[in-house]
């Protein structure tokens, strides 16, 4: 019983240096303006707004990454800053400003983890 309640304490500590490790590698991603890298988080379906766009719900990973790439070029995105960082369950937010060439926008994100990686369930930008 030790032994069993070891290996699940090994375990849990193991997902959660994986999780900090995808939330520095989306920051990153955000910081260096790389849509692709940042699309790479991104969970099989996921809801994205942008400003002046329409709300799309259940979006495939593939157009969702031609959208958010497309939006990165267009506003020139070069930069990030975090202002926030919470986890509920395994649920976390992040939240920050992305800074464009002409035009900060703020960003949050929501995100699950799903046992081997944090996947991005909602980008929302303003």
């Amino acid at each position: 019983m030790k032994r069993m309640m070891a290996i699940i304490g090994v375990a849990f500590a193991m997902s959660a240096f994986i999780v900090v490790g995808d939330i520095d590698k989306i920051i990153n991603a955000l910081s260096a303006g790389n849509a692709a890298q940042f699309s790479s988080f991104y969970d099989d379906f996921l809801d994205i707004k942008l400003p002046e766009k329409d709300e799309i719900k259940n979006v495939g990973k593939n157009q969702a990454s031609i959208t958010v790439k497309s939006f990165f070029d267009n506003n020139g995105i070069k930069g990030f800053e975090k202002t926030s960082q919470r986890e509920m369950g395994g649920t976390m937010y992040l939240t920050g400003r992305l800074k464009g060439e002409n035009k900060n926008f703020n960003i949050t994100l929501l995100m699950k983890d799903r046992g081997d990686k944090l996947s991005i369930i909602s980008i929302r930008v303003n």
